[in-house]
C-alpha cells in the first residue's frame, strides 16, 4: 500500500534560497569555482528592479567598468586580478571619474574596430595593451599641455568669435539675396568671408564633380589634422611604425571626424534637436517644484474623476477657501517679504563670492604665460601682464549673446546701451570692469568655481558616449535624414522651447508684436542660422582646428612632414 506524501502543496511550500554570486573557492583550484561573474548579476539585479526602464542602456559605474573589464583586461574579468581598475590600467588623467569613462569610449572602438578583425587572427591581448598604452600616453600629454592653455579666454572668447563670425557671414550671404538684382549664391558668399581649404570648391548641384572633388578635400584635410596631432604626441618608437599611424589615423579622421562633424552633427536638425534637448534640461534644473496648492488641487482633480467628492463637502470647501482668502494687504506683505529675502540671498551671494575673489591671486599674474620678461621686477611684471591680459567683460562671448538675438534690428537702444555700458566699465573713472578690477576679479572666481573640469567632464562623457555609442557599441548605419516636413516640424518645436523659457512681457516687447505665431516665425527666421550642413561644417572644422593648435602649438606652425622629420629623422 503506497503511504500519502507528506510534502505540502506546490503552493505553501518554502521558495528555494537564491544561487550564491560567487562561488566557495574552497572546493577545488577550478578556475570556474574561482570567477567572479561581475557582469552577469549586475544585469540580472538591474532588470529585476522595477526602476529600470526595459530596453534603456545601462551606464552605471558597475555597468560601465564591468565592460571595461571585459574588454581591456580580460584576465581581471576572469577573476585573476580582482584589483579595481586603476590599479590595473594605466592613468589616463588626473581623475578617476575621468578616466572610467574616457576608458569606456576606448573599449568600445577597441571592441568594434579592433578585436572585430584582430580577434579572428589571434587570441593575444598584446595588441590590446599596446593601444592602452600608446591611449594611457597620448591623454597624459594632452593633460600636461591643457595645463598650460588659457581655457577662459579659449571657451569664453575664441570659441564664441568664431561662432559668432558664422552667423554674421550667414546673415550676409542670405541678405545678399534679397538686396541683389543678379542671381546670388549664399554659399559662395559664406565661403568667401570664411574660407576654408578642406570645403573648397563650393558644391553646385549643376556640377557633381565639383561635389566629389570637395568630399575628397575634405577627407584629406583630416588625415592631414590627425597625423599631425599623433606627429606631437605619440612616442618616439610607435611613431616609427606606419601601420600603426596609419590605422590610428584612419579610425580617428574617418570613423570619428567623419561620422561627427562631417556627418550628423552638422546637420541642421540634429542641431535643432539638441537644442531642444538643452532647454529641457534646463527647465527641470530651473523651474520649481510643485506648490502645495497645486498638489491640493491635483488631488482633489483625481478625487473628483472617480467620484469620492460628494456635492455637501464640494460646498463645504468652496465657502472655506472663500473665507480663507487672503486681503490684499497680507498679499503684498508676503509679497515684500520675499522680494526682501531674495535681494538678501543676491547681495550675500555677491559679497562671499567678492571676499572669495579677493583671497585668490590676481587674474593677471595667474593667466600671464610670460611673466619674468621685464628682468624679474616684481611691479614692472603686474603692470606689463594687466596690459596684456584681455578683461573678462570685454570676451566676444556677450558680443555673441547680441548677435544670436539680433539686438542690432530688433532692439538698436539696447545694443547701443550695453556697449556704452561695457566701455564705461572698463575705461571709466571706477575701472571695475578692467583687468584686475572688482568685477573682473569676481568672474573669473565664478567660472573657475562653476566649470571645474573634474566634476564638469564625467557627466559630458557620459552623454557623449551614450549619444555617440548606444548600447555601449557601434550605432547601426544612420538612418534616412528627416524629411522636409519632419524638419520643419522639429524646427518649429525648437522655437518653442526657446520661447517656453522667455516671459510673455519679453516677448512682447522684443518682437513688438502680440501674436504668438509671429514669435514663433521671428524665432524660426533666427534658427535658420543652422540650416545649411555645408556652411556648419565650416564652422566645426573652424573650431577643430582652433582648439587643436591652443593644445599643440606645433601643429599650427609646422607641416606634418616637418614635424615627423624633427621626431624620427629619415625613418619616415
Amino acid at each position: 500500500m503506497t503511504q500519502p506524501s507528506l510534502r505540502p502543496p506546490p503552493n505553501l511550500q518554502p521558495r528555494p534560497k537564491a544561487v550564491p554570486t560567487f562561488s566557495n573557492t574552497s572546493k577545488g583550484p577550478s578556475p570556474l569555482s574561482t570567477t567572479p561573474q561581475l557582469s552577469r548579476p549586475t544585469s540580472q539585479s538591474r532588470q529585476s528592479s522595477p526602476a529600470r526602464i526595459p530596453g534603456a542602456p545601462d551606464v552605471s559605474d558597475k555597468a560601465t567598468a564591468a565592460l571595461i573589464r571585459r574588454v581591456l583586461c580580460p584576465h581581471a574579468h576572469a577573476g585573476i586580478d580582482p584589483r579595481p581598475i586603476n590599479e590595473i590600467l594605466p592613468p589616463l588623467t588626473s581623475s578617476n571619474d575621468i578616466d572610467l569613462q574616457l576608458y569606456a569610449i576606448v573599449a568600445i572602438v577597441v571592441k568594434d574596430l579592433v578585436q572585430s578583425w584582430y580577434g579572428k587572427i589571434t587570441p593575444d591581448q598584446g595588441f590590446v595593451e599596446e593601444v592602452i598604452r600608446i591611449v594611457a600616453h597620448c591623454t597624459t600629454q594632452l593633460e600636461s599641455r591643457i595645463r598650460t592653455v588659457d581655457l577662459e579666454g579659449l571657451v569664453f572668447d575664441e570659441l564664441p568669435e568664431l561662432v559668432e563670425a558664422h552667423i554674421k557671414a550667414y546673415r550676409v550671404g542670405h541678405r545678399a539675396i534679397h538686396s541683389s538684382q543678379l542671381p546670388v549664391n549664399p554659399r559662395v558668399i559664406y565661403h568667401n568671408i570664411n574660407p576654408h581649404p578642406a570645403l573648397a570648391p563650393v558644391p553646385d548641384p549643376s556640377n557633381p564633380s565639383a561635389a566629389e572633388e570637395q568630399q575628397k578635400h575634405e577627407a584629406q584635410y583630416r588625415q592631414l589634422l590627425i597625423q599631425g596631432a599623433l606627429a606631437v604626441l605619440l612616442p618616439t618608437e610607435d611613431l616609427e611604425n606606419a601601420c600603426l599611424r596609419t590605422l590610428v589615423t584612419d579610425v580617428i579622421a574617418d570613423s570619428i571626424l567623419g561620422n561627427s562633424i562631417g556627418g550628423r552633427v552638422s546637420e541642421c536638425w540634429f542641431i535643432w534637436a539638441t537644442i531642444t534637448k538643452l532647454i529641457e534640461v534646463v527647465k527641470a534644473r530651473v523651474e520649481p517644484k510643485a506648490t502645495g496648492e497645486e498638489l491640493e488641487v491635483g488631488t482633489r482633480s483625481r478625487l473628483e474623476k472617480f467620484g469620492l467628492l460628494s456635492e455637501k463637502n464640494e460646498v463645504t470647501d468652496t465657502k472655506s477657501t472663500r473665507s480663507s482668502r487672503r486681503s490684499t494687504l497680507s498679499n503684498t506683505f508676503w509679497r515684500i517679504l520675499q522680494y526682501c529675502y531674495l535681494g538678501f540671498m543676491t547681495v550675500r551671494f555677491v559679497m562671499l563670492g567678492l571676499i572669495a575673489a579677493y583671497s585668490q591671486p590676481l587674474r593677471s599674474l595667474s593667466m600671464s604665460k610670460t611673466p619674468s620678461l621685464t628682468g624679474g621686477s616684481p611691479i614692472a611684471t603686474k603692470v606689463e601682464a594687466a596690459h596684456s591680459v584681455r578683461p573678462i567683460v570685454q570676451f566676444r562671448a556677450f558680443g555673441l549673446i547680441s548677435e544670436v538675438l539680433d539686438l542690432s534690428s530688433h532692439m538698436p537702444w539696447l545694443s547701443g546701451f550695453l556697449a556704452l555700458l561695457q566701455q564705461q566699465m572698463v575705461e571709466g573713472p571706477m575701472r571695475v570692469g578692467a583687468t584686475d578690477g572688482i568685477l573682473d576679479q569676481y568672474l573669473h572666481h565664478l567660472i573657475h568655481t562653476t566649470l571645474h573640469p573634474p566634476t564638469l567632464l564625467p557627466p559630458l562623457l557620459l552623454h557623449l558616449r551614450h549619444s555617440l555609442f548606444p548600447n555601449s557599441t557601434l550605432p547601426p548605419p544612420a538612418p534616412p535624414p528627416p524629411s522636409d516636413l519632419q524638419q520643419n516640424d522639429i524646427k518649429r518645436q525648437c522655437a518653442l522651447s526657446i520661447l517656453d523659457i522667455l516671459p510673455p512681457r519679453i516677448c512682447r516687447r522684443y518682437f513688438a508684436s502680440e501674436e504668438k505665431e509671429e514669435w514663433i516665425r521671428s524665432v524660426e527666421g533666427e534658427l535658420d542660422v543652422w540650416g545649411d550642413a555645408y556652411l556648419n561644417r565650416h564652422l566645426g572644422y573652424r573650431v577643430l582646428e582652433l582648439v587643436l593648435v591652443r593644445i599643440l602649438p606645433e601643429v599650427g606652425g609646422k607641416s606634418v612632414a616637418e614635424l615627423l622629420r624633427e621626431r624620427i629623422g629619415d625613418a619616415v
